[in-house]
């Protein structure tokens, strides 16, 4: 690291105590802008980096709901709204007993320089609560809901801060919450993506982080000029990203052989088609069970449980050619990355939010692989929810072949970002360079022409 980087991460240290995730982010993203602070003092004279690094606001706040046997529970909600220089705040809200604020700001640091590589006006932003929706009726989802939403409804709007969905905030849980935002504000406005159809969500939308994930690897394998037409690939997960990136797989010619859930894995040397897909999303999105009973339904299919205190996770020690972690932050780490390499993996798009240790990155960026980390290859979700906001604004829908053109083109726009940016700062091939750079150039811009605000 240089001094520059090694002083700024004891600063961000000190001012974070005990936000491991948000170090790690911070210290991804210094390290490559470290190239442009050399070219460009102007940014490092108006500290631009420090001050993306600040949330422009915090807000924390009590959720106390009572379920239907009139118990009264307490949870703690979130909302981070990290950078607004090129847009209103744009981000998901996580539901899981991991949220805490060094998670949400990492999140919503990563969201402001994914958002800008989009091409859409969109700055960053986090949010979400320790609250766990998995197991819990519909009625309790749907009171916690509700009660979120009586705090965080002053904070957001649609031209101010937009949510979306992530981990743990699916469908259900956007119709609830948007629900009662509607109530509060006596407006229909698109202050919430991820809606349903009937009532102003986008088509694609729920396809669109898996699709984009899949799209920003045939970009990449475009440059060796391949396809992934007969590739064999590992996807971690089973939510919606994960169902996603091993349907448009399987439509791009390419083979998943993997998917997991908290509990462990399945390796399906066979091959995850269509009729299995569509076993999982009703297994993951109607019925919420175990990954598990894949193998216990089709035949030659391993299950293994995973031991979250090992060194290593064995679905990354399969042979493949492609992988797609697709489930949360670090699932990858360094060991994990050799493994990847020994089996053949020559290309990772990452489908998740941060899947890779620094230590895995590291492996990953030494081998020359291409790599391309979540800001760039997982942007699609947050593109498509960019567009349901054009189309709100518009009151006017647009078909699912449109949509997911403009998806698709933007996934493009992305990857020749990352692959220009990288080559004009001296590191063709690093597309960490090139997303990290590419998403903060725009950004800096913006506040350098805005002033000190």
């Amino acid at each position: 690291m240089s001094t520059y980087v090694q002083d700024l991460m004891a600063e961000v240290k000190a001012k974070n105590p005990a936000e491991p995730e948000f170090y790690q982010a911070v210290q991804e993203v210094a390290e490559s802008l470290s190239l442009v602070l050399e070219r460009h003092p102007e940014y490092r004279a108006a500290k631009i980096l420090e001050r993306i690094i600040e949330p422009e606001r915090i807000i924390t706040f009590r959720v106390p709901w009572v379920d239907e046997q009139g118990e009264t529970h307490i949870n703690r909600g979130y909302r981070i709204e990290m950078n607004s220089a090129i847009g209103p705040y744009k981000g998901g809200l996580r539901f899981h007993p991991s949220v805490n604020q060094g998670i949400l700001k990492f999140l919503a640091f990563e969201q402001v320089f994914k958002n800008s590589l989009t091409t859409l006006p969109m700055g960053g932003g986090k949010g979400g609560s320790d609250f766990d929706p998995k197991g819990k009726s519909d009625l309790k989802v749907m009171r916690f809901c509700q009660a979120f939403m009586a705090e965080l409804f002053r904070h957001i709007g649609p031209d101010t801060d937009v949510p979306a969905g992530d981990i743990g905030v699916g469908g259900r849980e956007i119709g609830y919450l948007f629900g009662m935002y509607k109530k509060l504000r006596n407006e229909f406005t698109g202050v919430l993506t991820g809606k349903g159809l009937n009532w102003g969500g986008s088509l694609i939308r729920p396809e669109a982080t898996g699709y984009g994930a899949v799209y920003f690897a045939a970009e990449m394998l475009g440059t060796r000029k391949q396809t992934l037409e007969g590739k064999t690939c590992l996807v971690s997960g089973s939510g919606n990203v994960a169902q996603f990136t091993v349907e448009k797989i399987n439509q791009l010619g390419g083979k998943a052989v993997t998917l997991s859930d908290s509990n462990g894995y399945i390796y399906d040397e066979a091959g995850i088609t269509k009729e299995k897909l569509a076993f999982v999303m009703d297994l993951k999105n109607v019925r919420r069970g175990r990954i598990k009973e894949y193998a216990e339904k089709y035949k030659g299919v391993v299950y293994k449980e995973i031991d979250p205190k090992a060194d290593a996770n064995p679905l990354w020690d399969h042979k493949a050619t492609c992988a797609f972690p697709s489930a949360t932050q670090n699932e990858i780490n360094g060991k994990d990355a050799q493994n990847l390499l020994r089996n053949g993996i020559y290309c990772v798009a990452e489908g998740a939010n941060m899947p890779t240790t620094l230590d895995g990155v590291k492996v990953f960026l030494d081998a020359g692989i291409l790599y391309g980390p979540g800001k760039a290859a997982n942007a699609g979700g947050v593109a498509t929810s960019g567009l349901e906001m054009a189309q709100n604004s518009m009151r006017l829908p647009w078909t699912r072949e449109e949509v997911d053109n403009r998806l698709r083109m933007i996934m493009t726009e992305i990857h020749t970002t990352c692959v220009i940016v990288a080559e004009r700062f001296g590191t063709p091939g690093n597309y960490v360079n090139g997303a990290n750079i590419g998403g903060f150039l725009k950004v800096a811009d913006a506040m350098m022409d805005q002033g000190v605000v």
